[in-house]
């Protein structure tokens, strides 16, 4: 039995495995991890394998939940190659882990190329190519950091409420339409360069619920790729 984790900026997202499927899975904020501690007690668990991008301080928190249990978490750290996908990375091992293990999370759900949304904190758009190069991918600041960065950069520009709508008439809906708009706006371009009438979008992360009634192309929501490459990860190890 395997404890999965993906500890990213704003959550912390859990899956725990067997060899017959999922026996459970969450998410909890990095202050409140009492039912992952919860969890980290069921009899059973082996190995504990997680990706970390939230910090070293994060990452050793939550090593000494495990600890505890007298588990050891295994680090994903990326690489060149691992299950079926090429980095192609300049410097391979400079790709955030998020991305990586996303990347071979995609891998298992189509063997095209495929263009993987992750919607988060921040938005990362790779592409993974049908021979399973990651051949390059663009980084966006998320919604909500979007919003932020307004508010905080311009005086009349508050964070407030507001909503999406295709003509806005007020300020709030106007900064919610503008950052939505930019975000399916960004994911449709990166897709139609891929240019492959077969290619897949698969949509991953927080955000995703906001973004995919905007977007103009086929794609695939996915829960969590993340913990689908730690996953298969895994499997291979």
């Amino acid at each position: 039995m395997m404890m999965l984790i993906d500890a990213g900026n704003s959550r912390i997202k859990w899956r725990l495995v067997a060899e017959n499927g999922v026996l459970g899975a969450g998410a909890c904020t990095h202050d409140a991890t009492g039912e992952l501690a919860a969890r980290l007690e069921t009899p059973g668990i082996t190995r504990v394998l997680g990706c970390n991008v939230a910090g070293p301080a994060r990452a050793e928190a939550l090593a000494a939940l495990a600890a505890r249990r007298g588990l050891a978490v295994e680090w994903l750290a990326s690489s060149a190659q691992r299950c079926g996908v090429q980095n192609m990375y300049t410097h391979p091992t400079r790709l955030g882990a998020d991305r990586w293990a996303a990347l071979i999370g995609a891998r298992g759900h189509h063997a095209g190329n495929v263009l993987v949304v992750m919607a988060g904190t921040a938005t990362t758009l790779d592409i993974l190519s049908a021979d399973g190069r990651f051949v390059g991918g663009h980084i966006l600041p998320g919604v909500g950091l979007m919003r932020q960065l307004l508010a905080d950069g311009t005086a009349q520009l508050p964070l407030m409420g507001g909503r999406y709508r295709t003509r806005p008439r007020d300020t709030a809906d106007a900064i919610v339409s503008g950052c939505l708009n930019a975000q399916a706006g960004a994911i449709e371009r990166v897709f139609r360069q891929l240019d492959d009438p077969r290619a897949a979008c698969l949509l991953s992360g927080g955000a995703a619920d906001e973004i995919e009634a905007l977007l103009d192309i086929p794609f695939q929501r996915v829960e969590n790729l993340v913990l689908d490459g730690l996953h298969r990860i895994a499997r291979a190890a």
